[in-house]
């Protein structure tokens, strides 16, 4: 599914130039579980914008579907992301203007679905996600658990192949953690691709493969033996 060789992305200032990766090569196969770890400005985020298709990199070549996307343009690069990709974000990033239905309704919008299509995929996912109840209130309402439940939602409506989620438990308590987790594990077990960034030992478990960041190069990589049994 995801394919990176030599990849390589450098920021350039007047002063400075920073390599926030240094010849990365990583593979993701469909339906797998990856948890990338490493501490705080490791390249981990720059990966994840790079692999999410929000950025391109300076070097190398990235193959998202066998599609050789690093020189993409942000358009070509919005079709693919849109079309494929759910994003979950340790911030929640939900529209405070909007009720939970309408923050869940956004991908569908975007992807040009019918209103009682719309309506049908919501309310699904909103049941799985056992946050209906909470249809027409506003992020504003909610705990940080079911904020967060809001936007694996959201994340999921569009059925998309792969999943990023970059400290989805960030910002919760280890209670409402847990669920997130158990959430991306489900959605994993019914088919869907997740790479997740975690700072957590704990949670990086829950995948079948962590990947260790270290200075924007890959130091370790390791296969948790509870799925190769």
């Amino acid at each position: 599914m995801i394919r990176t060789n030599q990849l390589k992305k450098v920021y350039m200032t007047e002063e400075v130039e920073t390599t926030a990766l240094a010849e990365v090569n990583v593979e993701i196969n469909e339906k797998e579980f990856v948890s990338i770890m490493g501490p705080s400005g490791c390249g981990k985020s720059t990966l994840m914008n790079i692999l999410g298709l929000l950025d391109n990199p300076s070097s190398g070549e990235y193959f998202f579907l066998d599609e050789e996307v690093a020189k993409y343009s942000e358009r070509k690069r919005a079709k693919l992301r849109k079309e494929n990709i759910g994003f979950v974000f340790q911030s929640f990033n939900l529209i405070d203007e909007l009720t939970v239905f309408e923050n869940v309704e956004l991908p569908l919008l975007y992807l040009g679905r019918l209103s009682s299509e719309r309506k049908k995929k919501v309310n699904e996912v909103l049941e799985r996600m056992g946050i209906m109840h909470r249809v027409n209130h506003f992020p504003q309402q909610l705990s940080g658990g079911q904020q967060q439940r809001v936007a694996v939602a959201r994340a999921i409506v569009g059925d998309p192949k792969i999943i990023l989620a970059d400290e989805p438990t960030g910002n919760l308590d280890s209670k409402h953690g847990d669920e997130v987790m158990n959430m991306l594990t489900e959605l994993n077990e019914a088919g869907t691709t997740i790479v997740m960034v975690t700072h957590s030992p704990t949670y990086a478990e829950y995948g079948n493969r962590v990947i260790h960041l270290f200075d924007g190069q890959i130091v370790t990589e390791n296969f948790n033996e509870k799925f190769y049994v």
